[in-house]
């Protein structure tokens, strides 16, 4: 390619450097100038001009990055369109991603013209998350340097292993000196750190702290069928013979590693009972903030092998405590934390008959507005706002444990809308869009809320976000925060998706794989079906 000053009359075909405006017509950088485009430049007294000609043997910046990302595909991810010599690599469900820094290097090394940009290794991704981006540098490549650079590609660089809903039992030993609300607040921190990669608590179990007292409870939860099993002890451990280790040995386990060199969670502590990993949890798990335990469910939640090994080299980044100088970005669990839910679980519930219908308990013992919630904290959505009204103090055990808001509607009698207002009234100002969820949807999982999530592009018009299965429009609705005025105005039995059709121009619709969005539960014989 040969690129600089070239006189017009030697700029026919060749590509325009920089965008030029020539009378009332733009040309655009990297527009191949044509008869007319010359005509135009010469007209406007220009004799020469900042352009590429290419060789015959190049390829077009495009070209060259599709075929750069045909050799980095895998499986879960995909790749977007090629414009401007970039393609980007995008995650399709949530997962663990491991690059292999080696390939990069070697596809880096190769030319300035061709790059490539990724998430770091072992990163937490969710549905719709770029975890890689491929940048043609000029306008074009000379089919050697392409040719060398796929070459080193082979094999790929990439691979996304997807989370697994896996079964987590917890046991929390206490004293006598252990407050309650820390053995609360520690349930609600581990469930969320559990349904946000896609996991079941399962009911938690606890014991004195006493060494033969939790190897019965994990014996128990082993039972049950847990994939996971974690000990929250009343105190910190401090040795592999500690309380915590003892009673998974004792449980018929080993104890595998003792220590992490990541800060926070030093003290963690891996064993495993049979093939169930087994974990003494350190201290800082009580903390929603990431520390080394959020490193290693992610690996687990994954399917990867977590060993001795892995723990020890896991120093380099394993620095991860804040300070002044160097505060960190916190809860990457949210892959868009400014889409806020609001769950709407104030109504009465009046044709279900004598049962409410958000408190019906599934065979697993949770309630049904429970199940909704679970499904919003498997997904990208924070903070989740439920609205409570008619038997306030029952929705709010249903939900205890939880990483909720709750809002009272004073006048959840007057319906519906005064009910998504009081929700509204309390979305904090960071959240540029709400999901609207109804109390009655259990079966909208959490990659179903994310794909909706990800649909959301305020920038290109996609404003407002519907669930479709089949051409019928279902929920949750997403809304660009814009809406609130319009939402605010609502009143009766009335809900949000009587605007849709004064603002069409603005939704996106989202077909759905199956019924889950249109199905709500709102008589004794939903139930059945």
């Amino acid at each position: 390619m040969k690129f600089g000053l070239t006189p017009l009359d030697q700029a026919e075909g060749a590509l325009l450097a920089h965008s030029r405006r020539v009378g009332g017509r733009m040309l655009k950088k990297g527009t191949t100038l044509d008869a007319q485009a010359i005509a135009d430049l010469r007209e406007a007294g220009v004799a020469e001009i900042i352009a590429a000609r290419l060789d015959p043997d190049d390829l077009l910046e495009n070209a060259s990055a599709d075929g750069l990302a045909t050799r980095l595909e895998a499986p879960h991810l995909r790749r977007n369109a090629a414009a401007t010599g970039r393609v980007n690599l995008i995650a399709e469900t949530a997962g663990l991603l491991r690059v292999n820094a080696d390939a990069i290097n070697r596809i880096n090394l190769v030319d300035e013209a061709l790059t490539v940009a990724t998430l770091p290794d072992y990163a937490v991704v969710g549905p719709g998350d770029m975890v890689a981006t491929i940048k043609v540098i000029p306008f074009a490549v000379s089919a050697a340097t392409q040719s060398r650079v796929e070459v080193q590609a082979e094999g790929g660089a990439f691979s996304l292993h997807p989370f697994r809903p896996l079964r987590v039992g917890l046991v929390l030993s206490q004293t006598a000196t252990l407050k309650q609300s820390v053995i609360d607040g520690t349930i609600a921190v581990t469930t969320s750190r559990i349904v946000a990669l896609g996991g079941t608590l399962l009911a938690p179990r606890t014991c004195p702290h006493d060494q033969t007292a939790i190897a019965q409870s994990l014996r128990a939860l082993h039972a049950e069928g847990a994939d996971i099993l974690l000990v929250s002890g009343a105190s910190a451990v401090v040795d592999r013979r500690d309380v915590g280790p003892a009673a998974i040995v004792e449980a018929g386990g080993e104890i595998l590693h003792f220590g992490m060199p990541v800060d926070p969670g030093n003290l963690i502590c891996l064993g495993r009972i049979g093939a169930i990993p087994a974990l003494v949890l350190p201290g800082c798990a009580r903390s929603p903030k990431l520390n080394g335990i959020d490193w290693i469910l992610a690996r687990l939640f994954a399917g990867l092998d977590v060993t001795a090994r892995d723990i020890m080299l896991l120093g380099v980044g394993g620095l991860l405590k804040d300070t002044e100088a160097r505060p960190l970005p916190r809860a990457r669990a949210t892959a868009r934390p400014h889409v806020a839910a609001i769950v709407l679980a104030a109504g009465a519930s009046t044709r279900m008959g004598p049962r409410h219908k958000l408190l019906v308990e599934a065979p697993d013992g949770r309630a049904m507005v429970a199940r909704v919630v679970d499904n919003i904290l498997a997904s990208t959505v924070r903070p989740i706002l439920v609205v409570t009204g008619h038997r306030a103090p029952e929705i709010r055990a249903a939900l205890r444990g939880r990483d909720v808001r709750f809002i009272h509607a004073e006048r959840h009698a007057e319906g519906l809308a005064e009910s998504l207002k009081a929700g509204l009234s309390a979305l904090p100002e960071e959240s540029v869009a709400s999901l609207i969820c109804l109390g009655d949807m259990p079966l909208v999982d959490g990659p179903a809320i994310d794909r909706i999530v990800a649909a959301y592009e305020p920038d290109e018009g996609r404003r407002i976000i519907v669930p479709t299965h089949q051409g019928t429009n279902g929920n949750p609705v997403l809304w660009d925060r814009s809406y609130i005025p319009d939402m605010m105005t609502l009143s009766g039995d009335t809900g949000a998706k009587s605007l849709l059709k004064r603002h069409q121009d603005a939704i996106a619709e989202v077909e759905m794989p199956d019924d889950a969005v249109l199905r709500d539960f709102d008589t004794p014989e939903s139930l059945l079906t």
